[in-house]
């Protein structure tokens, strides 16, 4: 297998950096594979730090991958007067749809239902709130070009947005716009991406038994070897798993469940739609219409202390739940027969001391937390996917002052690989499904195609994503197995029937990605 690119990661570019590793220190090791630990090491290798980046499975394979793909300024957040993790909330927004990523992040509907019968304040109450989130978007300086204005919507308008609705009970509603990622774990991956072009060594299937300020102690996991990575400083990045390594802080997993619906049963909606969660105001189930004609309907918010964080399992009190609820608005009521997939994640809500180091929060559900105590690993945990970077950028500000580097963090206008403004986005010369997904490599995608039939092909009948996906996640993403690929280079075992029509030839290309390897 061959590298063609300074930003592709995979078996070749592992070992090399494995023997990089073995003899030489580095400023920073994160440890972490997801979104905040990919963000620290960003952030770090861009101020021109040395960086080594440690994780025990694939990227993207904890709660990261398991979001509701939604990048949003914190409406919930006003609700519950929380002015800070949304105005925080509603600045990174700014940086990801204008700068950081244009290619993953586009802008989302959300239709609020003004319904019969409910108290006079409630809509108003919304109403308001949408008001004062778009203030919250002019201030945070990203345009209305983006992220159009909030307006109040016709009973018509609301039918023609989502058709699902009951309309007998809608009096009329109230359109409000937010950001969403076409897909989470591809924004991590492209985080890790342009990390390792910059310079930073980047570790899959490296688990990490013991953590000191200055050295991780790990297995390589595919041959049992030990692994130490010495570091000036170490960042445990691990989320849900943190307190194994910090014995100040204290976890509390919260599981978001999400159901996978045919957009077709929901009339193929054109914007999402927020259901209320009786007696507990400002909380909302959303359904989430996604690229490839699939509806995500979430999210619960469980604590599960004994869940798997890579699997969580999904309880039937989860399913009931979100259906009981997202059926007190529509039509005609979904059923469990209509549920095609269901995924969760585990949120990592923190509660700790913060030691001697700066930053932390009350509202552990909320705000991320940095734990930066003298001779022990720097913390970073909580937080959301949105303000990612900004988790980032605070913790490698504490690395930055144990190493006595005082270069400022570059990540808010650092574009990720692939991403450049929406006018050189639509001159790709390539489907505009693949330019949602990669950007300028898109045309590079569909090159794939061209070496082979395999490639060029659909996985399956009715299936848009073609074998060179899975080739191109394969060299370029860091996958090594069948599951890499259908759980997150693509998104197919959301739905267990299309991953299981996929699961031969994706198996075939994997066995045969050394050869298409080497003929680029």
């Amino acid at each position: 297998m061959t590298v063609a690119n300074p930003t592709w990661i995979n078996d070749t570019t592992r070992r090399s950096s494995l023997d990089h590793l073995a003899g030489h220190p580095v400023d920073v090791a994160v440890v972490g594979g997801g979104i905040t630990g990919a963000g620290v090491a960003l952030d770090a290798v861009s101020r021109g730090l040395s960086v080594a980046l440690v994780e025990g499975g694939d990227f993207a394979s904890g709660t990261s991958g398991y979001s509701s793909k939604l990048i949003h300024g914190g409406m919930r957040y006003l609700a519950s007067m929380n002015f800070g993790v949304a105005w925080e909330s509603a600045v990174e927004r700014r940086w990801l749809m204008e700068r950081i990523a244009p290619h993953l992040v586009r802008r989302l509907g959300f239709v609020i239902p003004v319904t019969r019968g409910n108290p006079a304040w409630e809509p108003a109450a919304e109403a308001f709130g949408t008001v004062l989130y778009d203030v919250l978007r002019r201030f945070s300086g990203l345009g209305s070009a983006v992220l159009p204005r909030p307006r109040l919507l016709a009973r018509r308008d609301v039918a023609a947005l989502a058709p699902a609705l009951d309309m007998e009970l809608v009096r009329r509603g109230i359109l409000y716009w937010d950001g969403q990622v076409v897909d989470d774990a591809r924004l991590v991956f492209g985080v890790i991406r342009t990390a390792a072009g910059l310079g930073a060594h980047v570790l899959r299937d490296v688990n990490a038994s013991a953590l000191t300020a200055t050295a991780v102690h790990a297995v390589d996991t595919r041959t049992g070897a030990g692994v130490t990575v010495n570091a000036r400083v170490v960042v445990n990045a691990t989320g849900v798993w943190a307190a194994g390594f910090e014995p100040e802080l204290s976890m509390t997993p919260s599981r978001g469940t999400h159901l996978v619906v045919d957009a077709e049963r929901l009339g193929n909606p054109q914007a999402a739609h927020t259901v209320p969660v009786p007696g507990h105001f400002g909380r909302y189930v959303f359904v989430l219409p996604q690229p490839g004609g699939l509806v995500y309907i979430g999210i619960t918010d469980e604590e599960d202390r004994g869940a798997d964080g890579h699997h969580p399992a999904v309880p039937e009190r989860d399913v009931g739940f979100l259906l009981d609820i997202v059926n007190t608005t529509l039509a005609v009521p979904l059923s469990r027969g209509d549920v095609v997939g269901s995924f969760a994640g585990l949120r990592p809500l923190a509660e700790g001391a913060h030691g001697h180091g700066d930053g932390g929060t009350a509202d552990i559900s909320r705000r991320h937390l940095v734990l930066n105590v003298p001779g022990a690993p720097i913390t970073v945990v909580g937080g959301k996917l949105t303000t990612y970077r900004r988790m980032a950028q605070d913790a490698v500000d504490a690395a930055s002052a144990r190493l006595g580097v005082f270069a400022p963090s570059r990540t808010r206008t650092l574009p990720l690989v692939g991403a450049v403004p929406a006018p050189e986005l639509a001159a790709v010369d390539a489907p505009a499904r693949l330019v949602e997904k990669y950007g300028t490599e898109a045309a590079s995608v569909q090159e794939f195609q061209r070496l082979d039939p395999l490639l060029a092909e659909p996985l399956f009948s009715g299936c848009d994503t073609t074998g060179a996906e899975l080739l191109f996640g394969i060299l370029a993403e860091g996958a090594s197995s069948v599951e890499d690929l259908l759980e997150r280079r693509t998104r197919l075992s959301f739905v267990p029937a299309e991953a299981a029509k996929a699961r031969g030839r994706a198996a075939e290309i994997l066995a045969r990605a050394g050869t298409f390897g080497a003929a680029q």
